[in-house]
């Protein structure tokens, strides 16, 4: 067999280079314009006997890391808006990081994401809770002030829907900054003990955060942060974690009598790329049987 010329397998050389760096230029173009754009509505049904009667068919739209205008524009913000009301939430929760720190925001940027927040429209109440993030911006709790959602850091709420058994909401603040998780948990988890509610939800922004806490007088928890994963491949699964969301960074996690869900989110952290992880929200309904 004659063997190919050193011209011929430079060429050949030159053609796979060629093919690699177009697959390459490609991948990276499809991250981070196609794999951050749209809008999926992951919905899980989530079922737990505590659930009092009156809650039955509760739906939950969870948002998440947002990050406003590192990839999520207003348009984007405003398609979010329209999609959530259109599943006629009864409760909406944002699990942190609505801004991002790389961002400087002008006024007018602010302003225009308070109009389009302040459209989301819940039944029983919405909430929010701080990212990371959003405790480098001096701005945000006025921000948050003006947008009619509820600040829900290291609080809680009982919520009633035509009877006398309640559900209870409890939010976390990011555990980045600060006094411990278990420090600033220690009251409001305290008066929890005293409430007679059987189906407790706990939203909080860093998941791996709930070993440092009794997270079995909750039912439901709600995290963000890992992004799922903004950078995911097949089989290999994610590839890009932040602090924090080592542990628990996939879509679900049964703790037991407890359902952990995270959110892949909306927007991306740190680099502008999603790779088989579109932006999305949760929507749970969520029923005793």
């Amino acid at each position: 067999m004659e063997e190919k010329s050193p011209k011929r397998k430079i060429r050949l050389w030159l053609k796979i280079v060629i093919v690699l760096l177009v697959l390459g230029i490609s991948t990276l173009l499809y991250a981070r314009f196609i794999s951050t754009s749209g809008l999926i509505t992951k919905e899980y049904l989530v079922v737990h006997e505590n659930l009092p009667g009156s809650f039955y068919g509760l739906k939950v739209a969870h948002i998440s890391d947002i990050h406003f205008l590192h990839t999520t524009s207003l348009k984007d913000i405003q398609r979010l808006v329209k999609q959530v009301n259109e599943c006629k939430p009864d409760i909406i929760v944002i699990t942190g990081d609505l801004l991002d720190r790389d961002i400087l925001y002008t006024e007018k940027d602010l302003d225009h994401l308070e109009e389009e927040l302040s459209k989301l429209d819940a039944t029983l109440g919405k909430y929010i809770i701080m990212g990371n993030h959003d405790s480098t911006h001096e701005n945000y709790q006025e921000v948050i002030s003006n947008t009619g959602l509820t600040d829900l850091d290291d609080t809680y709420q009982v919520l009633y829907n035509g009877d006398n058994a309640p559900i209870l909401i409890a939010g976390v603040s990011t555990g980045e900054y600060g006094e411990s998780i278990v420090e600033k948990t220690a009251g409001a988890f305290k008066k929890i003990e005293e409430i007679e509610s059987s189906y407790n939800i706990l939203i909080l922004h860093e998941p791996d955060y709930i070993d440092e806490i009794d997270y079995s007088k909750f039912q439901l928890i709600l995290a963000g942060h890992s992004h799922n994963g903004q950078v995911r491949f097949p089989i290999v699964g994610a590839i890009i974690l932040p602090p924090h969301a080592k542990k628990y960074y996939d879509n679900y996690y049964d703790l037991g009598d407890t359902d952990l869900y995270i959110s892949s989110g909306v927007g991306t952290s740190n680099v502008k790329f999603r790779f088989f992880n579109r932006p999305s929200f949760n929507l749970y309904r969520i029923v005793n049987h």
